[in-house]
């Protein structure tokens, strides 16, 4: 008998994130790298997809989040806990502010870590994964 993960035939989607709200992105993103959207999903095994997602530098916030939504990170100094809102994440690292929404909507543990890495994400149209042949992933705005 095979397993789910041998069975998983991997495809690449790729996502234009352009105008698209970030955390219902994000939310159909986590379910094509879980693989929720196959019939051989287990939770405990990595039958997922590769996203590709484009634009992120357009991508929107609801709401008043663009300017009250802060992300932490620490130096691992003393006091050197630094903090960014996401309009300044938008403007600096928008690749980094769809890769944590991303990672937030994934479960927490060691096959999460492994699912993140099946998600590339670039501020522009271009990205170098055209041999793969991604497929367009349909994502309502």
């Amino acid at each position: 008998m095979k397993t789910a993960e041998a069975l998983a035939q991997r495809r690449w989607y790729v996502v234009d994130a352009q105008g698209k709200i970030l955390g219902r992105m994000a939310t159909e993103i986590a379910r094509v790298l879980r693989g929720k959207h196959k019939p051989v999903f287990t939770p405990n095994v990595d039958a997922g997809d590769f996203v590709i997602v484009i634009n992120a530098r357009g991508v929107k916030l609801s709401g008043k989040k663009l300017d009250k939504k802060v992300y932490y990170r620490h130096t691992e100094y003393p006091g050197g806990i630094r903090e960014r809102t996401a309009a300044k994440m938008l403007a600096e690292k928008p690749e980094e502010l769809v890769r944590l929404a991303v990672k937030g909507m994934l479960p927490k543990n060691r096959l999460s870590r492994k699912l993140v890495t099946k998600l590339k994400v670039y501020p522009d149209a271009q990205h170098p994964h055209d041999a793969q042949k991604p497929q367009p992933l349909v994502i309502e705005a």
